[in-house]
């Protein structure tokens, strides 16, 4: 039923200005505003995530966006480069770069996590 319906992600924000900056200039995507003040983000593969402004915004306690990349280890570095700080979770082996290496273990892709200005949390994965 709901199988040719369009699908898209949504997650609040606090500060558009600095959401459009992130997204657009920092990693790189297709941000458009629409007349109701909600970003979308243009997304691989024809995907769409829209941000809206919540006053009360608190960031998600979860992935909000996942990226899945070919080359783990440069988009890193590009990130990095770009001002982008990955975080690291207690109890998790991550490397020097933030990046936890679930493909040497088995346990899953190699992933690294950061968030955006509004503290939501994302993500690069090995594709």
């Amino acid at each position: 039923m709901l199988g040719t319906s369009k699908t898209f992600s949504s997650f609040s924000v606090d500060d558009l200005d600095a959401a459009r900056t992130f997204y657009g200039e920092v990693l790189g995507l297709s941000v458009r505003d629409d007349d109701m003040g909600i970003l979308h983000l243009d997304l691989a593969g024809g995907a769409e995530a829209i941000a809206y402004p919540k006053p009360d915004h608190q960031p998600a306690t979860f992935t909000v966006l996942n990226f899945q990349v070919d080359d783990i280890d440069a988009t890193v570095d590009e990130l990095t480069a770009r001002g982008v700080t990955f975080e690291t979770y207690p109890g998790l082996p991550h490397d020097a770069k933030g990046v936890l290496r679930g493909r040497a273990a088995n346990q899953g892709p190699d992933i690294a996590w950061f968030t955006d200005p509004a503290g939501n949390i994302l993500s690069v994965l090995s594709g």
